[in-house]
Parts: structure tokens; sequence; C-alpha cells
């Protein structure tokens, strides 16, 4: 990933912030290959689907 391509949560779309402390309450995972990242609110929402590896589509 390149310092000028941002962040957008793969849920809802929320864009990342510049702050570095914010940045760290965001959560990643790669499906089928590519990288996706997740806002910590629907981090949040979804955590029991993360954990247990469900697939999106069950969200």
């Amino acid at each position: 990933m390149s310092a000028e391509e941002p962040v957008a949560c793969a849920r809802c779309g929320t864009l990342r912030g510049e702050d570095p402390a914010q940045a760290l309450t965001w959560s990643t995972q790669v499906e089928r290959g590519v990288r996706q990242w997740l806002c910590p609110d629907c981090s949040r929402t979804h955590v029991r689907d993360i954990e247990g590896k469900l697939p999106d589509e069950y969200w």
C-alpha cells in the first residue's frame, strides 16, 4: 500500500484519517487474496463473525 492510497472500510466505506493513533484501531483481513480494511465500528459490530471466520455473505 502506498502512502498516497486512501484506506477505506470494506463494509461501510469510512475513510481512515491521517492520525497515526487512530489508524492503529483499524483491522485488516485477507479475503480471497485481497487485503481488506475494517473501521473500528465495523470491527466491533462483526467481531464474532470475524473470529469465527464466517464468509462475508453471512455478515
